[in-house]
């Protein structure tokens, strides 16, 4: 079992940034990669960004690159937004996956991933 504990949300006008944090604990060492996938009020769940938990390799969606980072840091992982849009506005959720993907933008879909934290509210204003 994996627990992962998100922090760092809040509220911040457009143009501004945050930084998200994802805790993980437990059976990390089975990781291969951990991912940030956010969800808005009415609309589906959506990949935001991933990164390989051996090697730091990383990989995102076309809508926050260049202005989202996604880094870790022994066993927790950052999420620098920049820039921020009213349209990032969403609750934020990290997730570990313990399946080995080769190709590391298959880490795009939910079912990539075995554990997921309890989210974090972003509220961009315009």
């Amino acid at each position: 079992q994996v627990q992962l504990v998100e922090s760092g949300g809040g509220l911040v006008q457009a143009g501004g940034s945050l930084r998200l944090s994802c805790a993980a604990s437990g059976r990390t060492i089975g990781t291969y990669a951990m991912g940030w996938f956010r969800q808005a009020p009415g609309k589906e769940r959506e990949f935001v960004g991933t990164i390989k938990w051996s090697g730091g390799n990383t990989y995102y969606t076309d809508s926050v690159k260049g202005r989202f980072t996604i880094s870790r840091d022994y066993a927790t992982v950052f999420l620098q937004m920049n820039s921020l849009k009213p349209e990032d506005t969403a609750v934020y959720y990290c997730a570990s996956s313990q399946q080995r993907i080769l190709r590391l933008s298959a880490y795009d879909t939910s079912a990539a991933y075995d554990y997921w934290g309890q989210g974090t509210q972003v509220t961009v204003s315009s």
